[in-house]
C-alpha cells in the first residue's frame, strides 16, 4: 500500500489554483475532501475525483492534512479560529498555500501549534498552468520536521520545493520574488514601448534581450507582447495566467513589508503603485503582462 493511499487530505479553497492543486493529488491515490463557497468549484472538484464536503470544517474532520489556498490572510485566520482547528484531530498538519502577509502567516501558525497542530506556509509560484500541470515552485515556511511530513505532498503539486525557514519565511519568499518579476515586468514592457518608438521590432528586441543581459522570466516565458512566445497570454489577448490583480494584491504585500521593515524599496514601491492603477482602473481582469498595453496607451496619450 502507498503513502498516498494510507493519508486523507483535506483541501479548503478549490478555486483556479486550488482546484488543480487539489485534483493533482486526487490522481496521485490520496483520498481528497475538499470545499469551496463556489458551486462551480465544487461541481469541477467532483468530476476530478474529490470527495465534497459540507463545509470546511467537515473537509478537515478527521483528515491527516488540510490544505488551504484562500484569497488573503484574513480568510486564513478567521477559517482558523472559527472552527477548522478545532475540528481537526490532534496534531494534524496544516499546509497553506495561500499569499498572504507574513505577520497574518506566523499568527496562523501560532494558532495551528496552540490547538495541537503542526503547521507550514507553503506559497506557491507557477500560476493556473503550473497548478495544472502539478509543476508549481513551493516556498516553505515551518521546522525541519514539518516540512519533511509536507513534502511528499507538494512534490505530487509542484516541481520545485524549497524550505525556506521557519514559520512565516516562506512568505517572506514568495513577496520577495513577486516584488521582482513585478518590477521586471515592468522595465520589460517599458522597453518594448520605447523600442517601438524608436522604430524597433518587438521581435527584434526579443532576439537580442532574450540572449543578451535583459534576459529574464518575464521576457523569455511570459513575454508581453504577441508573437515571440507564441504561449505567453500576450497571445491569448492577456488571459490571465497570472491575473493582474493578483499583482497588485502580491506587490501591495511587498509595499507593506517594505515600509514596515525599513527598506528604501523604490522599485517595488512604485511597482506597486502602477499595478494597483492598473488594476482598479481597466486590467483587473487580464494577465500582468498587460501592463504593456497601459504603459502604450499613456504613451500615446502623451504624444497625442
Amino acid at each position: 500500500m502507498s503513502a498516498a493511499e494510507n493519508l486523507r487530505i483535506g483541501f479548503v479553497g478549490l478555486g483556479h489554483m486550488g482546484g488543480p492543486m487539489a485534483a493533482n493529488l486526487a490522481k496521485s491515490g490520496y483520498e481528497v475532501v475538499g470545499f469551496d463557497l463556489a458551486p462551480a468549484a465544487l461541481e469541477q472538484a467532483r468530476r476530478d475525483g474529490i470527495t465534497i464536503a459540507d463545509s470546511a470544517n467537515d473537509a478537515a474532520a478527521g483528515a491527516d492534512v488540510v490544505v488551504t489556498m484562500l484569497p488573503s490572510g484574513k480568510h486564513v485566520l478567521d477559517l482558523y479560529a472559527g472552527g477548522l482547528l478545532a475540528a481537526a484531530t490532534p496534531g494534524t498538519l496544516f499546509i497553506d498555500s495561500s499569499t498572504i502577509d507574513v505577520a497574518d502567516a506566523r499568527a496562523a501558525h501560532d494558532l495551528a501549534v496552540a490547538a495541537g497542530h503542526r503547521s507550514v506556509d507553503a506559497p506557491v509560484s507557477g500560476g493556473v498552468v503550473g497548478a495544472t500541470a502539478g509543476t508549481l515552485a513551493f516556498m516553505v515556511g515551518g521546522s525541519d520536521e514539518d516540512f519533511e511530513s509536507a513534502r511528499p505532498l507538494l512534490d505530487v503539486m509542484g516541481r520545485k520545493v524549497v524550505h525556506c525557514g521557519g514559520p512565516g519565511v516562506g512568505q517572506a519568499a514568495k513577496i520577495c520574488n513577486n516584488m521582482i518579476l513585478g518590477v521586471s515586468m515592468i522595465a520589460i514592457s517599458e522597453a518594448f514601448v520605447l523600442g517601438e518608438k524608436l522604430g524597433l521590432s518587438n521581435q527584434a528586441l526579443f532576439d537580442v534581450a532574450s540572449n543578451a543581459s535583459g534576459q529574464c522570466w518575464a521576457l523569455s516565458t511570459n513575454c508581453p507582447v504577441p508573437g515571440p512566445v507564441p504561449t505567453s497570454p500576450a497571445n491569448n489577448d492577456y488571459q490571465p495566467g497570472f491575473a493582474a490583480a493578483l499583482m497588485d494584491k502580491d506587490l501591495g504585500l511587498a509595499a507593506n513589508a517594505l515600509r514596515s521593515n525599513g527598506v528604501p524599496g523604490e522599485l517595488g514601491l512604485r511597482a506597486a503603485e502602477i499595478y494597483s492603477r492598473f488594476h482598479q482602473e481597466t486590467g483587473g481582469g487580464l494577465d500582468f503582462s498587460a501592463i504593456v498595453t497601459d504603459i502604450r496607451n499613456r504613451a500615446n496619450e502623451e504624444n497625442a
